[in-house]
């Protein structure tokens, strides 16, 4: 039998990525329908993970001089045997990607600026001796790749700003043809200065940056660029008529980055791993790019490889480990009880019709509650199911690995929410040491009112049960002495929650009910009856607890109702 190929995680050079026969999803053909559909400048915004890397490295190793042409065969671009004569290798190619110029400084950022655009200018080392250029533009050269003894370059910020102008230029004169320039990550720059506090600094840099080499360059053929975000124009590319944004609510270009569904299940019969195509689907895929289902093709990669060393491998929140997931935070820190609303219906499953902005500048991306909406929806945390009408769109999660993600991200806004208020908790913990029901009763429905519910509606009682077993069992984590049991057995079955209080030698038992018809004194009666059918408190007083308080507890939706015995 054959050897498999390997599986290409983290390859992004698409030269070793088919050099060494790694296992490669063909998106040759995106090369067919930019030559035939592509403005000046082209800028493709999907969320990260999407492969907008290799699809890079997959133009530089086809258009650029002195390529290898044999890397494409038998590839789908190679049927275009035209466009292979006219583009496979006739062009000079500057390709840098930014997603590493930053720092917590302007100046540090700068000069990692300056090393990616120097690092760049190096591959060039022939332009230094060129006969088609003139001792000053051999100078200029030299000014984009001299470097200090301690190996920073040395190039002055006006050369920085004008450093791929010059590139271009000199390469141009060199081949005697127009250059493609690959600019990927575009938008890293402008995040990093963001987070740090130099942005309009940053701005300013790269308004003349961009603007230099992408405004009437007579020297350009023309220029592809990618990123996360469609960052405003009038922030960066003030006065570029030519410019041409395809974003995920565009319908060209839509299956180029991320996986389709056919994609999918050939890579998983091909490693023999047909028979996990459901969770799989469940987990990765969702995503709608113009009017293509796509699976996060990072994820994909990544389950398969781990099922190749464990065939009972279950699927993972690979996307969202791989970087931070701050936005989500932010938007459930700033979520009124509108947003709160909407948030617990797209954990439900359903889609939530919302106004987008997609081009925003850094400093408006969460200044308000609307504009989050819309970066969620560009970064992938959020999909569109369709648009109503002009810029509105029908939003959801995408799959089930978003959604665990929020999941989290709530619970851990609901810890810290409730940690803020200490006196509230700890009378609610007593509560139950006192045989207190109302006001456990009380304080519950509080709480259940403040957060946000990730019931899922669509399941059956038992399930939607979770929902609430958690929320207590999050408000007794903070009780540092007492001994909290979860499902724990006792008896002839299965408890809830089991409590020990050392301190009191009492046992309290927890025993809770979703009241499906809305009729609580009936579930909360049903509780208490299962504690003594099932002989819960058995565990409790094995253990020596000399006094045990039972409780069934009912809810339904955001109310409860509790009983003690």
């Amino acid at each position: 039998m054959a050897e498999k190929k390997k599986l290409p995680v983290g390859v992004e050079f698409f030269d070793e990525l088919i050099k060494e026969n790694f296992y490669y999803v063909d998106k040759t053909d995106m090369l067919a329908e930019l030559l035939e559909d592509w403005g000046k400048v082209n800028l493709f915004t999907r969320p990260r993970r999407f492969g907008k890397s290799l699809n890079m490295r997959m133009m530089q190793s086809f258009f650029e001089i002195g390529g290898n042409p044999h890397l494409f065969e038998g590839l789908k671009i190679s049927k275009e045997r035209t466009l292979c004569e006219k583009y496979m290798g006739k062009f000079p190619v500057i390709s840098i990607t930014l997603k590493n110029v930053e720092g917590t400084s302007f100046e540090a950022a700068k000069k990692s600026l300056k090393d990616t655009v120097g690092t760049e200018a190096q591959r060039f080392q022939f332009l230094a001796e060129s006969s088609d250029l003139t001792e000053e533009e051999k100078k200029i050269y030299k000014s984009l790749i001299s470097v200090g003894e301690n190996g920073d370059f040395l190039m002055s910020d006006a050369v920085l700003e004008k450093s791929l102008l010059k590139l271009s230029a000199l390469l141009s004169r060199h081949y005697g043809q127009q250059v493609i320039l690959l600019i990927d990550e575009y938008d890293v720059p402008l995040d990093k200065a963001f987070q740090h506090g130099y942005y309009d600094e940053m701005v300013s840099l790269i308004r003349s940056f961009f603007g230099n080499v992408l405004k009437t360059n007579p020297n350009l053929y023309f220029a592809v660029m990618t990123g996360c975000l469609r960052i405003a124009k009038e922030s960066i590319f003030t006065g570029l008529n030519n410019f041409k944004v395809l974003s995920v609510t565009d319908h060209r270009f839509n299956e180029y980055f991320g996986f389709t569904d056919d994609e999918v299940q050939k890579m998983l019969d091909y490693y023999g791993f047909g028979d996990h195509y459901n969770e799989v689907k469940e987990w990765y895929d969702g995503y709608r790019f113009g009017g293509k289902d796509i699976y996060c093709p990072w994820d994909v990669i990544c389950y398969c490889d781990h099922l190749r060393a464990d065939s009972e491998a279950w699927p993972e929140d690979y996307w969202s480990n791989s970087s931070g997931n701050d936005i989500v935070r932010r938007f459930i820190d700033k979520a009124d009880i509108q947003t709160r609303n909407e948030i617990e219906q797209l954990i439900a499953g359903k889609a939530i019709e919302k106004e987008l902005r997609q081009e925003l500048t850094y400093n408006e991306l969460d200044s308000t509650i609307e504009n989050l909406w819309s970066v969620l929806f560009t970064t992938g945390y959020l999909t569109q199911r369709g648009r109503t009408e002009g810029r509105r769109y029908l939003l959801a999660i995408p799959n089930r690995e978003i959604r665990e993600l929020f999941i989290s991200q709530i619970r851990e806004w609901f810890k810290e929410s409730v940690r803020k208020d200490r006196p509230r908790l700890d009378a609610f913990c007593r509560a139950f040491l006192n045989g207190d029901s109302d006001t456990i009763q009380k304080l519950f429905s509080d709480y259940l009112w403040t957060t946000i519910s990730i019931r899922d509606t669509a399941v059956a009682a038992e399930y939607k049960e979770n929902f609430y077993h958690g929320i207590l069992l999050g408000l007794f984590g903070f009780m540092e002495n007492w001994l909290i049991q979860s499902n724990a057995e006792s008896g002839i079955g299965y408890s809830d929650i089991l409590i020990e209080v050392p301190q009191s030698r009492t046992g309290i038992v927890i025993e809770l009910k979703y009241a499906e018809n809305g009729n609580m004194a009936a579930a909360c009666q049903k509780a208490l009856d299962q504690i003594e059918e099932k002989k819960y408190t058995a565990r409790l007083q094995e253990d020596g607890m000399r006094s045990i308080i039972q409780y069934g507890i009912a809810c339904y939706k955001k109310d409860c109702e509790v009983k003690m015995r």
